[in-house]
């Protein structure tokens, strides 16, 4: 063809252009082949995973079916098994600021209570600590001597209550979350709790819960202490009955519980002390129950007013019960304590200081603490109550207005 030669060079320019511009599909696409292959990765390491949460699964359930020998209905609680990232640390405790500082606390006796408190959020220990708990309010709290710590379980909130292990330098270990109720054992190795339907039994090692075993709680059941490895149960919070659960038995027993109006605890001898509703017409009177026929009455004696609202303790030797009711023509309610040895005739009950509104701790000695219904700290001595003398009254400094301290019970309660 006669074209001229500047002319074919650029036509040559402009297909080679064109050619070089155009993008061509590759035999092999590396960002694609390397997105298929973390996909597939992917899908192994899920199936894998799920195949190993699986054995865990069956393990845990055959340690806890070897672990939790007693009849009854296994269950998987919301609780906290030893994590260790349950487990916060706290400053260390800060010493009281002392009397001499002019800061005070004016409690009863020479030497301070004999007995730990709760203030606001600060665990005020005998040997003037303080720790805070970082929690919100508290309910109850215990000693376990065997750790040198506390138990101590949280006020009712949208969320339940909790169970938490404090521990003397300040950190804490959850135990229990979620829980309707919670009643822990005076000795600190058992915690019973009630969770949507189900009543669950725990054993306490350490900072775990072990052993668990559950069964059907009926209506509104809610536990509320323990008579030895057996756990008391009220069965409407609003009626007078209770019941006891044996979790080695299976579930709940019935029958002879229906009477009984309140349980104050436990005497050396197994049987609980409690009130029980008899007579014509019937009124509440003092009796002794023995755990092992559901809490059959096997002594009753009548003669003090007793109030039934369930505060009240019995002393660790089984002499006194410390107890709400009325003497004589006194219209107004106020603590009484009882001679239990004198169940055989008409029961001694002396007046013993303001009303009850929470827990009692007993001291080995026979002097009982609690926090009347001003707040204010009541130490009671059986000794100078005999001897006819009021039992000590006063304040107890940084408490919140409206808020209440929380006596911190023992073993010997």
């Amino acid at each position: 063809m006669d074209v001229p030669r500047d002319e074919l060079e650029r036509a040559v320019r402009a297909t080679l252009s064109r050619q070089a511009a155009t993008l061509r599909p590759l035999a092999v696409d590396p960002a694609g082949l390397a997105i298929r292959r973390a996909n597939r990765t992917r899908r192994r390491r899920t199936l894998a995973g799920v195949a190993l949460a699986g054995a865990a699964t069956v393990l845990v359930s055959a340690g806890m079916a070897q672990f939790g020998t007693q009849a009854g209905h296994p269950t998987t609680p919301t609780v906290v098994l030893g994590d260790p990232r349950g487990a916060t640390a706290a400053p260390a405790p800060d010493p009281m600021v002392s009397p001499s500082a002019g800061t005070a606390r004016p409690l009863p006796g020479p030497g301070g209570p004999a007995v730990d408190l709760i203030v606001g959020t600060t665990l005020r220990t005998t040997q003037d600590e303080s720790i805070p708990l970082g929690l919100g309010a508290v309910d109850r709290a215990q000693r376990v001597p065997d750790q040198g710590g506390w138990l101590v379980v949280g006020g009712p909130t949208a969320a339940g209550r909790t169970l938490v292990s404090m521990r003397p330098d300040g950190s804490r270990q959850a135990l229990l979350a979620g829980a309707e109720a919670i009643a822990v054992a005076a000795t600190g190795r058992q915690v019973a709790w009630r969770d949507g339907d189900r009543l669950t039994v725990a054993g306490i090692v350490g900072d775990r819960l072990v052993a668990v075993t559950s069964t059907a709680a009926p209506g509104p059941a809610v536990p509320v202490g323990f008579v030895g490895d057996a756990v008391v149960v009220r069965l409407d919070p609003t009626r007078p009955g209770y019941a006891v659960w044996r979790p080695a038995a299976g579930g709940l027993s019935a029958g002879t519980g229906g009477d009984v109006l309140a349980v104050y605890g436990t005497r050396p001898d197994g049987r609980a002390v409690g009130v029980v509703a008899t007579g014509s017409p019937r009124r509440p009177c003092l009796a002794l129950l023995d755990p092992a026929r559901n809490l059959a009455a096997t002594r009753t004696a009548c003669g003090p007013v007793l109030g039934v609202d369930g505060f009240g303790a019995v002393s660790a030797d089984g002499r006194w019960l410390l107890v709400n009711g009325r003497t004589g023509a006194s219209k107004a309610t106020e603590t009484l304590l009882v001679d239990l040895a004198t169940l055989d005739g008409t029961p001694v009950a002396r007046r013993a200081g303001p009303a009850l509104t929470g827990a009692v701790a007993w001291t080995p000695a026979g002097t009982a603490w609690y926090v009347d219904g001003r707040g204010w700290l009541v130490q009671v001595r059986s000794d100078r109550v005999t001897a006819g003398k009021p039992a000590d009254v006063a304040p107890v400094s940084g408490v919140d207005p409206g808020g209440r301290p929380v006596v911190v019970t023992d073993v010997a309660s």
